[in-house]
């Protein structure tokens, strides 16, 4: 056998991830609020991009083929295509009209502080402490004797100032414990009563629970006057702080619309709300000039590149997005037509085969959009369902499955609820094929308790 160094060529095939596919696969399954967000941000690395408020919804039809585009022309603004607006054009926003809380729970119980009368330095220094101390639901972080290390005071002086924080709105704030929280709002409302206030103090899990038979046992009254109890106990606020929290709120924007148009679905891709993609002059200048440094040249070059292939992915995106909806429009025809009991099971595969792409490039189209429907706005994702046999051998959704499921349960005699195994019945006798462990599951993703908790006395 011999053995030795030397030089051979050969062909071979192997898939590449370049930056741009990478790119092009991230800005597909971006949602139009984090397509904003990731289109800022290049702005801010890429000098050659400048982004311009969108003001138009660009619409196309999708049995017609993806024109030749010149990427230079849309990234300069200068076409009169899907990029272009008229300068008359409406920049209203519905977004704008939404209200901004502006206080904080610490600002709106320091403004009511301001209010009492009588308070000393000292108390007003502890009752601010107290609220610098309340989480976002509005329950006192430290314990009392905590409190008083801190400030030197002694704690009768602290619980004096407490209660009186407790009674500041929203009622049930400063709560040192959910059980406090809601026996606050029920002094309040002055429905606390001697068995109420037992059973909130001592019984609140087994309320939860529904276990209405073991507490009215322990109380000494009926499961009836326990129903009640928790009832009213439903009504009050466990969380009165949360009015006031500054998280940040998700707003949801459809990325396609559908709107019928006689007899016919229009789909609309919606760029009302991405911003549009502009050269920024100054570079375009440097380009041209003769007397420019070959190496600021190049590095315009390939920005300007990055800003084409960008422009390039989201037309790509617009496109992919225009074709996937279309398709489940087409196979989910009875559902626009007649309502969620005409959903049809379909998967991605069967959207992939229609549209001529990959499955996995369906799951990135319709991962974390939304589309706005004559039957309001959906998740892409909800049009895929599973399917459930019956009996003259067609297939239905599991999704109308549920809410018949659900229609059954809100029919429901309330003092003998059905139970799974009876829901499954009535299924099969509508001729679903289903079986006790499904209509359980899907109650519970409904999030409906079962026959025992929702049994009225």
């Amino acid at each position: 056998m011999n053995m030795g160094l030397g030089l051979f060529q050969e062909q071979t095939l192997k898939l590449v991830m370049t930056p741009e596919l990478r790119q092009a696969i991230t800005i597909l399954q971006y949602s139009t609020i984090d397509l904003i967000s990731y289109l800022q941000e290049q702005a801010n690395e890429n000098p050659v991009i400048e982004l311009e408020a969108p003001r138009e919804i660009a619409t196309a039809k999708a049995e017609k083929p993806a024109p030749e585009i010149d990427w230079k022309e849309i990234v300069g603004n200068r076409a009169t295509g899907e990029y272009s607006a008229s300068k008359n054009e409406s920049t209203y926003n519905p977004l704008d009209f939404i209200h901004q809380g502006s206080d904080t729970l610490y600002e709106h119980l320091e403004r009511q502080l301001g209010y009492v009368k009588g308070f000393s330095s000292l108390q007003r220094k502890i009752a601010l402490f107290l609220i610098g101390n309340l989480d976002e639901k509005g329950y006192l972080e430290v314990t009392l004797e905590e409190a008083g290390e801190q400030l030197g005071v002694e704690l009768p002086e602290i619980e004096d100032v407490l209660s009186v924080l407790q009674h500041f709105d929203p009622i049930g704030v400063a709560a040192r414990s959910l059980e406090e929280c809601l026996l606050l709002q029920l002094e309040h409302l002055a429905l606390d009563d001697e068995k109420i206030v037992q059973v909130v103090r001592f019984h609140l899990q087994d309320l939860a629970d529904r276990r209405y038979q073991r507490i009215a046992d322990k109380v000494g009254c009926t499961p009836q006057d326990v129903q009640a109890m928790a009832d009213l106990v439903r009504t009050l606020n466990p969380r009165p702080g949360a009015a006031y929290s500054r998280a940040d709120t998700r707003y949801v924007i459809p990325d396609v619309a559908v709107e019928k148009v006689g007899n016919e679905y229009v789909v609309l891709v919606n760029d009302i709300s991405t911003p549009r993609l502009k050269i920024n002059s100054f570079y375009e200048k440097m380009l041209s000039q003769q007397k420019s440094q070959e190496d600021a040249k190049q590095f315009i070059h390939e920005k300007l590149g990055a800003a084409m292939w960008l422009a390039k992915s989201l037309e790509q995106r617009r496109l992919t997005l225009m074709r996937v909806t279309q398709a489940i429009v087409e196979m989910q025809r009875d559902f626009f037509d007649r309502g969620i009991h005409y959903l049809k099971p379909m998967t991605q595969k069967e959207i992939a085969e229609r549209v001529n792409l990959h499955e996995s490039t369906i799951s990135r189209a319709t991962s974390n959009k939304y589309v706005q429907t004559p039957r309001g706005i959906f998740e892409l994702k909800y049009f895929f369902t599973s399917a459930l046999s019956t009996a003259n051998g067609e297939a239905t959704s599991s999704e109308s499955v549920k809410r018949r499921i659900k229609a059954l349960i809100e029919q429901e005699d309330r003092k003998a609820p059905l139970s799974d195994q009876k829901l499954g019945e009535l299924l099969q006798s509508e001729g679903i094929e289903i079986s006790r462990r499904t209509v359980a599951k899907y109650r519970e993703e409904m999030m409906i308790p079962s026959s025992a908790k929702r049994k009225r006395f």
